[in-house]
């Protein structure tokens, strides 16, 4: 019996963090992650969709960007860019921004943060600013080496430590004690629609092979 070829997964985010996330969700439909494009933020992206999308109408892609303060809701800023998606596309906000879909492991990221699981948010997308929430978080930590690289220094312009950017992918990226998507989905309504969509593609991209 011939074994099924892997179906890869493209995508394209706004950042750093965007990207660790993305290259999870994809792993959890069993599929491989491809290139991630972008991590220049949402202007980048917007100006370069178009492609993406045409490159969709072939193989897998992905494009996930933050709702932030840019429109009230998803469907609106979907709305607002045009958003025609073609066969493979899978275009997707996270509310209000991915940070929101950390804080729905709420037992994994208290742990990763070392605070008490009662500070982290039960319904983290209704939170304005999650970035700022997870920076005062860190604040709190028993870990001086997280308040140290997560937090901005005094006086510094920053609205992000040092090492914020780096710490979120680590806690993303370790299997055993990090995020867990299939845990996150429960309070997280726009990553269960991004998993969706992401499990739709891949599941007709596989049947498209299976019968040519």
């Amino acid at each position: 019996m011939t074994e099924a070829k892997p179906i890869v997964v493209s995508g394209a985010v706004e950042g750093d963090v965007d990207g660790a996330v993305l290259r999870r969700l994809i792993e959890q439909t069993n599929a491989i992650s491809g290139p991630i494009y972008g991590k220049k933020g949402k202007i980048y992206l917007k100006q370069r969709f178009n492609g993406y999308n045409q490159a969709a109408r072939f193989n897998p892609w992905i494009v996930l960007v933050d709702l932030n303060d840019d429109a009230d809701c998803a469907p609106l800023l979907g709305t607002s860019w045009g958003i025609n998606p073609t066969r493979y596309m899978c275009f997707r906000v996270a509310v209000r921004a991915v940070e929101a879909w950390l804080f729905a492991d709420r037992e994994h990221l208290a742990r990763f943060l070392g605070v008490p699981i009662s500070r982290i948010p039960r319904d983290p997308e209704i939170l304005d600013h999650p970035k700022r929430i997870m920076v005062d978080l860190a604040s709190h930590s028993r870990r001086r080496d997280i308040r140290e690289d997560m937090v901005p220094r005094s006086k510094s312009g920053r609205t992000v430590g040092p090492a914020y950017t780096s710490r979120l992918i680590e806690f993303v990226q370790d299997i055993v004690n990090g995020w867990r998507p299939g845990v996150a989905v429960q309070s997280s309504e726009s990553l269960a629609r991004c998993l969706r969509c992401l499990y739709r593609i891949v599941q007709e991209y596989r049947e498209k092979l299976s019968s040519s």
